[in-house]
């Protein structure tokens, strides 16, 4: 196929395709003639994940290169490939500032009684260990048993994460699932827990309707 049709199915414009042609973030095509190129579907394939990688994903050029480079590489297992968009994705729109030791300490000790085999570079240290002293700003210190509750939340968001990835055959749509299932699973994390706030609001504090108001109801 020739670019145009590669750009029409991936929706990126002839000119990014371009980009990432000379950037290297996509394989070549073959020459067909003294100025013709062909492409055919590992090149969609290639495009589309460059582009969750950098749209969706927020990734820089380089960080989208390393990415590429570790699931390009015939022995690269998927926990690696994994660790690999974990780090290149950070800490997404987490503040900049060191968080405190006590707090990511007491990460650390959550993440040991949960039993999770981590990596001490893990950026999920830090933005946890930044939540907690947010909420040490208000004056509030989580429980212990607070703190469960979303570790163990978490296990089970985890575990959904991880086998939905088995669902998919092939490398790169493995790595896209992995870098756009993280970022958009934030999203549905958040949207999910404030219906869920909702529903245990009505649970635990319901609201009473008066003998006055169900009159005026009438």
């Amino acid at each position: 196929m020739k670019i145009s049709e590669v750009s029409r199915r991936t929706g990126v414009t002839a000119t990014t395709m371009k980009y990432y042609l000379r950037e290297g973030l996509v394989h070549s095509g073959e020459r067909v003639g003294s100025n013709q190129t062909a492409y055919d579907e590992t090149h969609v394939r290639r495009v589309k994940l460059v582009r969750a990688l950098i749209e969706t994903g927020g990734l820089s050029i380089a960080d989208t290169k390393h990415v590429l480079a570790t699931l390009d590489s015939d022995d690269t297992s998927l926990a690696h490939t994994f660790e690999a968009a974990q780090h290149a994705l950070g800490v997404g729109g987490a503040s900049s500032s060191t968080a405190q030791p006590e707090a990511r300490h007491r990460v650390a000790a959550l993440a040991t009684g949960h039993g999770w085999r981590t990596t001490a570079e893990n950026p999920g240290f830090d933005v946890a260990a930044r939540a907690l002293d947010a909420f040490s700003t208000i004056g509030f210190a989580p429980s212990d048993e607070f703190l469960d509750a979303y570790a163990s939340a978490a296990t089970t968001i985890a575990r959904a994460d991880l086998m939905a990835l088995t669902t998919r055959d092939r490398p790169e749509l493995v790595a896209e699932l992995m870098v756009v299932g993280t970022v958009l699973g934030d999203a549905l994390i958040a949207g999910l827990r404030r219906l869920a706030q909702e529903n245990e609001t009505a649970e635990l504090f319901p609201v009473h309707t008066t003998i006055h108001d169900e009159k005026d109801a009438k």
